[in-house]
C-alpha cells in the first residue's frame, strides 16, 4: 500500500488589534512601509478583538495558498510574500549563520488560514492584527526569535505595533533600509489595567477609501500632513508617552482627541478629500463633549471593573467608524490593554486540517493529539 503523505508542520497564533492614539498616516517608502512620522498605540485585549492564524508547511504542498475568513485569497500578494521571505531569511541566518544557506522545510510551500472575530477593513486594524499574527506564527514555525516588528511592518505598517502588548511606539526611524523603524513598548499592559477603550462599531462596511491609497494621496496633496509630521507629531509622541507613564487620563484623553481631530483634518485637506467620519460618528463626538462638559474634569478610575460607567470620555479613543448604514444595536466592545501575540498549543484549534486545507465544523478531520 502506498504510504500516506507526511503531516504538515503547523502552528497557530492569535494577535491583537491596536488603537492608535497618535496616528500613523503617510509613508516615505511604500515598498518597505516606512512612515513619515512616529506613532503610538494601545494594544487591545484579545478576549474581544483578535486575529487567529494557522500556518503549515509540507513537502506535499504544491503551491502557497491563503484563506481569509474562510475565502481563498491570493497568496502571491507582495506584502505577504515579503513577510514570508524575511522570516525565512532570518531562519536561514539563525540555523547556519549564512543568510543564503538552505535549511530543511524552508523551501516547502506554505498554507495560511486566518480569521478575525471583527469586521475586516472597517477601521479596526484588521491588517495590523492579521500580519502580526502571520509573522508570529511563521516565526514559531521556523524557530525565529528576537525583534520581529520590522518584519510585520512589511505586511502592514501598524502591524509592527501589534507585535507588542500594552502601550507601543512605532519609531519613524532615519535609515533608508528601515532597520531602525521598529516598535518599542512604552509600558506593559499591566501598567494601566483600569483603562478601558470603548469601541462603538457604527458600520461594518469596508472603508470607502483604503488606507494605502488614502495615505499616498494625502502625502502627495496635503500641506497640512507635512506640517503635522515634521512640526507637531514628535512633541505629541513624547507627551503621550509621558501621560501614559504617569497614568494621567485627562491629559492622555485630550491629546488623543486632538490628534484624532487633526488626522481627520488632514483627510479633508487631501485632494480629493477623504471622508472617514459619518453622521453617527459626529453625533458620538458631540455626545462625548457634552458628557465631559457636564461632568467636568474627571480622575481616571482607580479600580478595574468590567466596562465601568465612564468617569471621563475621550472620543479620540472611543469612536471608530466608516461610511455606511448603522448596524443593529449591539453591546459596545470595552477591552482593556492586553498582551501581544499568543501561541495556541492545542492542535484542535488549528484552522487547517492534516491535509493543509481549511477546517470547517461540518467536515472537520481532527489532528492527532
Amino acid at each position: 500500500a502506498a504510504s500516506s503523505p507526511p503531516l504538515p508542520a503547523a502552528v497557530t497564533c492569535t494577535a491583537p488589534v491596536n488603537m492608535a492614539v497618535i496616528k500613523y498616516w503617510g509613508k516615505r517608502d511604500n515598498e518597505l512601509i516606512l512612515p513619515i512620522n512616529s506613532s503610538l498605540s494601545v494594544t487591545l485585549h484579545q478576549d474581544q478583538l483578535k486575529a487567529t492564524t494557522t500556518v503549515a508547511v509540507s513537502r506535499a504542498f504544491q503551491e502557497d495558498r491563503l484563506w481569509l475568513n474562510g475565502e481563498e485569497a491570493d497568496a502571491g500578494q507582495p506584502r505577504l510574500q515579503a513577510c514570508l521571505r524575511e522570516v525565512r531569511r532570518l531562519a536561514r541566518k539563525r540555523r547556519s549563520g549564512a543568510e543564503d544557506a538552505d535549511a530543511p522545510g524552508l523551501s516547502y510551500k506554505v498554507h495560511v488560514a486566518s480569521e478575525n472575530n471583527f469586521p475586516t477593513a472597517a477601521g479596526l486594524a484588521s491588517s495590523a492584527a492579521g500580519y502580526a499574527c502571520l509573522v508570529s506564527a511563521l516565526a514559531r514555525l521556523y524557530g525565529v526569535q528576537g525583534e520581529l516588528s520590522a518584519v510585520a511592518r512589511r505586511g502592514s505598517g501598524s502591524a509592527c505595533r501589534s507585535m507588542l502588548g500594552g502601550f507601543v511606539q512605532w519609531q519613524r526611524g532615519e535609515r533608508a533600509d528601515g532597520e531602525d523603524s521598529v516598535a518599542l513598548q512604552v509600558a506593559p499592559e499591566t501598567h494601566w489595567p483600569e483603562l478601558r477603550v470603548l469601541v462603538l462599531v457604527v458600520s461594518a462596511e469596508k472603508k470607502p477609501v483604503g488606507s494605502t491609497a488614502g495615505m499616498q494621496t494625502s502625502v502627495e496633496t496635503s500641506p497640512l500632513l507635512k506640517h503635522r509630521a515634521e512640526a507637531l507629531v514628535p512633541e505629541r509622541v513624547a507627551l503621550m508617552a509621558r501621560h501614559i507613564r504617569e497614568r494621567d487620563f485627562e491629559a492622555f484623553g485630550q491629546l488623543a482627541m486632538r490628534d484624532s481631530n487633526q488626522f481627520h483634518a488632514t483627510c479633508l485637506d487631501t485632494f480629493p478629500p477623504i471622508f472617514y467620519l459619518n453622521e453617527v460618528s459626529r453625533r458620538i463626538i458631540a455626545l462625548v463633549h457634552r458628557y465631559n462638559g457636564h461632568h467636568g474634569p474627571q480622575p481616571h478610575p482607580t479600580t478595574p471593573a468590567p466596562c465601568p460607567v465612564p468617569r471621563g470620555l475621550r472620543w479620540g479613543v472611543l469612536a471608530r467608524s466608516r461610511d455606511g448604514a448603522l448596524p443593529p444595536p449591539t453591546p459596545p466592545l470595552c477591552p482593556q490593554p492586553g498582551p501581544g501575540p499568543q501561541l495556541l498549543d492545542d492542535p484542535s484549534q488549528h484552522l487547517l486540517g492534516p491535509d493543509g486545507l481549511p477546517l470547517f465544523p461540518a467536515a472537520a478531520a481532527p489532528w492527532p493529539v
